[in-house]
């Protein structure tokens, strides 16, 4: 069984390289994004994403940036979406809404707490509840199951709980609305990570846009 792991589409913020705020919501990018990557997991048991089965449920971050691309998937499936906020992106406090250029270090990977917000140690803790969390689901459901969160909480995931296969890295950036399928087993291995077929030229992921925060 697997997981279908996927970062939310774009947002005007991420484009702006800001940190966001909780309420952001997807820019038309974004939005055209989550239309193709809807028709991507609607078929997704003929294109091999979910080793040839059709998905059985969506789990979505509460957040509107995650939860709008998890609707665009809901109505291509007919499939409900659960929501949890331990899928929330990194709380960054009285930092969001700032650019993040303006901090002269990298906030992303700052180690303490900001303003209001959640230190690394705490965001890991809770990203290793979220990661338990979506494996019970996957269990409950006994099928392929797509998650819809955020850059920072792919990237705990990817560095902490998940082993990659030969020939597959870890890029350096995460592309909106990228795909990455994990087995549902131990030792949780990534088979294909931050994968963007899906998009064609008009909706194709800003490289230079924030991957997280």
């Amino acid at each position: 069984m697997t997981l279908l792991l996927i970062r939310h589409g774009e947002t005007a913020l991420n484009a702006a390289r800001m940190l966001q705020p909780a309420e952001t919501p997807l820019s038309e990018r974004g939005l055209a994004q989550a239309r193709a990557l809807a028709l991507r997991m609607s078929g997704a048991g003929s294109v091999g994403d979910s080793g040839g089965q059709r998905i059985a449920g969506i789990v979505s971050s509460d957040l509107p940036r995650a939860l709008q691309t998890a609707q665009a998937i809901a109505a291509a499936t007919g499939l409900p979406v659960a929501t949890s906020a331990w899928l929330q992106e990194r709380n960054f406090g009285g930092w969001r809404g700032l650019p993040h250029a303006s901090f002269g270090f990298d906030p992303l990977a700052h180690a303490g707490a900001p303003p209001g917000g959640e230190s690394h140690a705490a965001f890991a803790l809770r990203a290793a509840l979220a990661f338990a969390h979506v494996l019970d689901v996957q269990r409950a459901l006994g099928g392929p199951l797509v998650v819809v969160t955020h850059g920072l909480v792919l990237r705990e995931w990817l560095t902490t709980h998940v082993v990659r296969a030969p020939g597959v890295p870890l890029p350096t950036h995460l592309a909106n609305t990228g795909v990455t399928v994990i087995e549902a087993e131990p030792p949780y291995c990534a088979t294909l990570i931050d994968c963007t077929r899906h998009l064609d030229a008009l909706a194709a992921d800003n490289a230079q846009a924030l991957s997280g925060g």
